[in-house]
Protein backbone atom coordinates (compact mmCIF):
# COMPACT_ATOMS: atom_id res chain seq x y z
CA UNK A 1 0.00 0.00 0.00
CA UNK A 2 1.76 3.36 -0.93
CA UNK A 3 1.98 6.16 1.41
CA UNK A 4 3.81 9.32 1.28
CA UNK A 5 7.38 8.75 2.09
CA UNK A 6 9.20 11.14 4.37
CA UNK A 7 12.21 13.32 2.73
CA UNK A 8 14.52 15.40 4.05
CA UNK A 9 16.95 18.31 2.83
CA UNK A 10 19.50 15.58 2.52
CA UNK A 11 17.54 13.40 0.00
CA UNK A 12 14.83 15.76 -1.39
CA UNK A 13 16.82 16.00 -4.80
CA UNK A 14 17.25 12.28 -4.77
CA UNK A 15 13.76 11.34 -4.22
CA UNK A 16 11.90 14.30 -5.61
CA UNK A 17 13.47 15.94 -8.24
CA UNK A 18 15.04 12.55 -9.76
CA UNK A 19 11.73 10.69 -9.48
CA UNK A 20 10.96 8.63 -12.42
CA UNK A 21 6.93 9.74 -11.87
CA UNK A 22 5.39 13.43 -11.03
CA UNK A 23 5.75 13.66 -7.36
CA UNK A 24 3.45 15.85 -4.70
CA UNK A 25 5.47 17.36 -1.81
CA UNK A 26 3.47 17.68 1.48
CA UNK A 27 5.43 20.93 3.19
CA UNK A 28 4.43 21.00 6.97
CA UNK A 29 5.21 20.95 10.74
CA UNK A 30 4.00 18.88 13.08
CA UNK A 31 2.48 21.92 15.02
CA UNK A 32 0.26 23.30 12.06
CA UNK A 33 -3.85 22.33 12.27
CA UNK A 34 -4.09 22.65 9.17
CA UNK A 35 -1.54 20.12 8.15
CA UNK A 36 -2.79 17.65 10.73
CA UNK A 37 -6.39 18.32 8.66
CA UNK A 38 -4.80 17.55 5.22
CA UNK A 39 -2.74 14.54 6.22
CA UNK A 40 -5.30 11.66 5.79
CA UNK A 41 -6.30 13.68 2.42
CA UNK A 42 -2.76 12.97 1.71
CA UNK A 43 -2.73 9.80 2.41
CA UNK A 44 -5.38 8.33 0.71
CA UNK A 45 -4.19 10.12 -2.73
CA UNK A 46 -1.35 8.51 -2.39
CA UNK A 47 -2.99 5.42 -2.74
CA UNK A 48 -5.35 6.06 -5.37
CA UNK A 49 -2.29 7.57 -7.38
CA UNK A 50 0.33 4.73 -6.57
CA UNK A 51 2.03 4.15 -9.88
CA UNK A 52 1.36 7.24 -11.06
CA UNK A 53 1.94 9.87 -9.14
CA UNK A 54 4.40 9.99 -6.27
CA UNK A 55 3.88 11.64 -2.60
CA UNK A 56 6.18 12.90 -0.17
CA UNK A 57 6.32 15.17 2.97
CA UNK A 58 8.47 17.03 4.11
CA UNK A 59 9.07 18.30 7.55
CA UNK A 60 10.10 22.20 7.16
CA UNK A 61 10.97 22.67 10.96
CA UNK A 62 13.65 19.67 10.80
CA UNK A 63 14.35 20.82 6.97
CA UNK A 64 14.76 24.72 6.87
CA UNK A 65 16.99 24.43 3.52
CA UNK A 66 14.29 22.74 1.11
CA UNK A 67 11.40 25.01 2.64
CA UNK A 68 13.55 28.54 2.09
CA UNK A 69 15.04 26.73 -1.61
CA UNK A 70 11.41 26.55 -2.35
CA UNK A 71 10.14 29.92 -0.71
CA UNK A 72 7.49 28.09 1.51
CA UNK A 73 6.17 30.59 3.49
CA UNK A 74 2.66 29.36 4.59
CA UNK A 75 1.71 25.51 5.48
CA UNK A 76 0.45 23.48 4.20
CA UNK A 77 1.48 23.69 1.08
CA UNK A 78 2.04 20.97 -1.34
CA UNK A 79 4.45 21.03 -4.12
CA UNK A 80 3.77 19.39 -7.24
CA UNK A 81 6.94 18.32 -9.10
CA UNK A 82 7.38 17.25 -12.58
CA UNK A 83 10.47 16.54 -14.21
CA UNK A 84 12.50 18.41 -12.08
CA UNK A 85 10.26 21.67 -11.98
CA UNK A 86 7.86 23.13 -9.46
CA UNK A 87 4.90 23.53 -11.81
CA UNK A 88 2.41 24.30 -9.10
CA UNK A 89 2.31 25.33 -5.49
CA UNK A 90 -1.42 24.87 -3.68
CA UNK A 91 -1.30 26.86 -0.65
CA UNK A 92 -3.55 25.89 2.29
CA UNK A 93 -6.23 23.30 2.91
CA UNK A 94 -8.86 22.49 0.89
CA UNK A 95 -11.21 19.59 0.05
CA UNK A 96 -9.78 16.56 -1.43
CA UNK A 97 -11.63 16.98 -4.48
CA UNK A 98 -10.26 20.28 -5.03
CA UNK A 99 -6.90 19.29 -4.60
CA UNK A 100 -7.34 16.11 -6.72
CA UNK A 101 -8.07 18.84 -9.68
CA UNK A 102 -5.17 20.78 -9.00
CA UNK A 103 -2.77 18.11 -9.02
CA UNK A 104 -4.43 16.46 -11.47
CA UNK A 105 -4.25 19.54 -14.02
CA UNK A 106 -0.78 19.83 -12.75
CA UNK A 107 0.73 16.68 -14.29
CA UNK A 108 -1.50 16.29 -17.36
CA UNK A 109 -1.81 13.26 -18.28
CA UNK A 110 0.52 10.87 -16.47
CA UNK A 111 -2.47 10.01 -13.86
Amino acid sequence: MAKPVEVTDDTFDREVLQADLPTVVDFWAAWCGPCRMIAPIVEELAREYEGRVKFAKLDVDRNPATAVRYNILSIPTLGVFKGGNLVERIIGYMPKAELKRRIEAAVGATV
